[in-house]
């Protein structure tokens, strides 16, 4: 149910129909472009609010898990007080400590029911990480990516298929959209009709607690997606907002005419510009039946949630707290950058955006401590750190994120044979808060979009646009002398952007090495994807191995025959798992057995490096050669580590002293062998690298 009843303090006007909003724009959609506070005098005021809910909620607490556990769950409950309360007061209250207080007790209320029924086996997990809260940043920590129906069928097959995620060292599996979707086209399983409900093509809810029991015995941890923007229209809370239930009253957004979506599409970058263009879709039956455009910001059956409306993140709050206590370890929160809306706007990483992961973290981890968030937020890297607390004063949102910056500055340095512009761009990025983390990857399973802002290309000495362009039509294999097999996805001939889909292999020139018969192509193709394997387990972070890039898969045309992923070419690079090819990666005669094997290696050789956890720094050495890309790492509990890439398929000769700290560093792992050494130079060969600690 509605945990609010009658709404208060949501924004909306004075008597305005809940279901369709009035042209005049409730208070925290307006365009004031405030800034809100990163600490107010409200300290006080959450002291308050605490003294007022907690002898009530003690007493329940006590009675519902007992002394010992009611006093550790009031603890967590007051640490993250200050997390919790303020943006609850700062979004919603208004300032009256009247309506804050109350809003307070209900969320605690939440939480406490589920730490209530959480199981004692993740509850003694809990503990472990309360007394290890750096866990997940560890260099034993390795991902694996895969669809459950691509990589082994149903959920119930997958614990028999978790020997061969440990012979690639996995320590943390990301499955990919599993909840139950909307009939019919969903966006790939990010259009969710019921987020405690499994995809009944995949399984079920218990077959998902079964996995991730038989993760946790191998110390392995599971992520799940969960989608926070948006459900699918088919979701009940849709349907009721739809139907004029009070109980979802303002869960979503509808306006009665153009004029305000016109307003906002007038800032607002389109997602899907060919097959979805604009962020409203006209909905009949919504506004009472008198029709209304609904906003959807990617695809029309995807229905943004009104997070000005309080009841909506409480409302996920418990569905988050619900899969939590199935076994889920890492939330991938996806689409989080366009939680809030401003008019005038991209209407992506508003500061309320941030408040409302920060009040959902604090308050996850009150009743699942050993629960982390990572965020889905593919933004320039201004607006990146913000989402692991990296604000003026750090404020905890998520522990992890996705390092997009490096994952597409390293193919923008394959295409060119140059690091020049991942040099500068990864240079200039901030440190991240101590307690998170990157998570590293080559390839995911959306496409590719070319986050090169016009700043860094410039200070490379290139045109931003102009290189945006050049690495669509050299992915795409369109320009001359390309050897990457990948295809444009949403290209918009108005403004020339594009995105590209393909698989890590075919990208890096192993398809049309193949289709060749180019042996020494394939050769080179093999050292790119090991090459760009070999920056992401090493550069600091979660190394995420998405699924088949162990054995170089290639495109899948196969999806061209399924009607509903037919106009999707991402699915290009979704192919299903190849179990023969997979029975060859013992074979380091084959291209499967030689990628493994590197993989494993990769792996091995990470695991061994404490300078590789995270929480340290991450510097970028300049040493004078355009086609390398130099890191440096020191945790404050290791040496030195010093990373080399050759992006060039030349040879390249550099500073021995640079890279190895005058002698001091020893060589941990290198593409060729045992490093050469000329004189006061390292030659590193084309398209390779060179690991070197500090012991």
């Amino acid at each position: 149910m509605n945990p609010f009843g009658a709404r208060s303090g949501t924004g909306h006007a004075v008597g305005e129909q809940p279901s369709c909003r009035a042209r005049n724009l409730p208070r925290y959609w307006a365009d004031d472009r405030r800034r809100i506070p990163l600490s107010t005098p409200g300290r006080t005021a959450a002291e308050r609010a605490w003294a007022a809910v907690r002898p009530r909620l003690a007493e329940d607490a006590v009675a519902a898990l007992g002394p010992a556990d009611a006093d550790a769950f009031l603890t967590r409950a007051e640490v993250a007080l200050e997390d919790v309360h303020a943006p609850l007061a700062q979004l919603y209250g208004g300032g009256d400590e009247q309506t804050a207080t109350p809003l307070l007790d209900r969320a605690l209320r939440i939480v406490l029911d589920a730490a209530a029924t959480r199981p004692d086996e993740l509850r003694r997990l809990d503990r472990r990480r309360e007394i290890d809260p750096g866990w997940f940043q560890r260099p034993r920590m390795q991902g694996y990516v895969c669809y459950v129906d691509r990589f082994c069928g149903t959920l119930a097959e997958l614990p028999a298929r978790l020997d061969y995620l440990g012979e690639l060292g996995t320590t943390y599996l990301h499955v990919m959209p599993l909840l139950q979707p909307r009939p019919g086209e969903n966006d790939g399983g990010y259009a969710v009709s019921d987020y405690r409900a499994v995809d009944p093509r995949l399984g079920t809810m218990d077959d998902l607690e079964d996995v991730a029991r038989a993760l946790h015995d191998r110390g392995m941890s599971l992520c799940i997606d969960l989608v926070l923007n948006h459900t699918a229209r088919e979701h009940r809370w849709a349907q009721g907002w739809l139907a004029g239930d009070p109980e979802y009253a303002g869960f979503y957004t509808a306006f009665p005419d153009r004029t305000m979506p016109d307003a906002y599409d007038a800032t607002i970058p389109e997602v899907f510009p060919d097959r979805a263009p604009g962020s409203f879709t006209w909905v009949p039956e919504a506004c009472g039946g008198d029709g209304g455009w609904v906003w959807t910001t990617f695809w029309p059956y995807q229905w943004d949630l009104d997070y000005t409306n309080p009841a909506v993140p409480l409302a996920m709050l418990g569905e988050i707290t619900w899969l939590a206590n199935r076994g889920v370890d890492v939330f991938r929160m996806d689409a989080v950058p366009f939680m809030w809306k401003r008019l005038g706007t991209t209407c992506q990483n508003q500061p309320e955006g941030h408040l409302l992961l920060q009040m959902l973290h604090g308050l996850t981890r009150i009743a699942a401590p050993g629960v982390v968030f990572k965020a889905e937020a593919i933004v320039s890297p201004e607006d990146l750190v913000p989402y692991l607390g990296g604000h003026d004063r750090y404020r905890p949102e998520c522990e992890l994120a996705y390092h997009n910056q490096l994952m597409v500055m390293l193919w923008s340095s394959l295409a060119t044979g140059d690091a020049t512009l991942a040099a500068h761009a990864l240079g200039r990025m901030p440190q991240i808060p101590a307690p998170t983390s990157w998570v590293t990857y080559v390839r995911g399973h959306d496409d590719i979009g070319w986050a090169v802002s016009d700043t860094d290309a410039g200070a490379a000495g290139v045109s931003g646009f102009g290189h945006r362009r050049f690495l669509n039509e050299f992915f795409s294999g369109r320009f001359p002398g390309s050897f990457a097999r990948g295809a444009l996805f949403q290209e918009n001939e108005a403004t020339g952007d594009a995105r590209i889909s393909g698989s890590a292999a075919s990208l890096c020139g192993i398809e049309q090495a193949l289709e060749d018969g180019d042996d020494a192509a394939l050769e080179r193709g093999i050292r790119r994807l090991v090459l760009l394997y070999s920056v992401i387990y090493s550069f600091g972070g979660i190394p995420l191995l998405y699924m088949g890039d162990e054995l170089a898969l290639r495109n899948d045309t196969g999806y061209l025959a399924d009607p509903e992923r037919a106009p999707d070419n991402r699915w290009m690079h979704r192919p299903p798992m190849d179990w023969a090819a997979a029975e060859r990666r013992s074979d380091p005669e084959t291209i499967e057995g030689r990628v493994f094997g590197w993989l494993q290696r990769l792996g091995e050789a990470r695991r061994g490096l404490p300078a590789l956890t995270a929480g340290g720094e991450c510097h970028i050495v300049d040493v004078g050669k355009a086609a390398l890309l130099v890191w440096r790492r020191r945790h404050p509990r290791s040496g030195t580590f010093v990373g080399v890439a050759n992006f060039s398929p030349a040879a390249q000769l550099v500073d021995a002293d640079t890279v190895t700290g005058f002698g001091t560093f020893a060589p941990v792992l290198a593409s060729d062998g045992t490093p050469e050494f000329r004189a006061d130079r390292l030659l590193l060969p084309g398209l390779g690298f060179a690991w070197f600690a500090e012991p």
